[in-house]
């Protein structure tokens, strides 16, 4: 069932209509106070061709800097914590 019109009112009572109107491709006016105020349309999504060269160049980007040694980020964490609460740390 496709609708053509929905008030301010059955928004709520049928959505599910008009998800499937939406579904379908279709158009459905919004009447307010006996009066249109809107038209609700589907999103037309296009897609984009993966393009591997972008993707590789994206990559390269994100990619996370190289790990330290545990005993070095050990000795950094220290250092935080004996200047943010003193050197009398157990």
């Amino acid at each position: 069932m496709t609708m053509n019109y929905i008030s301010t009112t059955d928004l709520r009572t049928k959505t599910p209509e008009l998800i499937n109107t939406l579904k379908n491709n279709g158009k459905v006016s919004l009447i307010h106070r006996s009066k249109i105020i809107g038209v609700i349309q589907p999103v037309s999504i296009k897609s984009k061709p993966f393009d591997p060269e972008a993707f590789e160049a994206f990559a390269k980007q994100i990619r996370p800097k190289k790990l330290i040694p545990r005993s070095q980020r050990d000795k950094i964490y220290r250092r935080h914590l004996e200047e943010k609460y003193g050197k009398n740390l157990s």
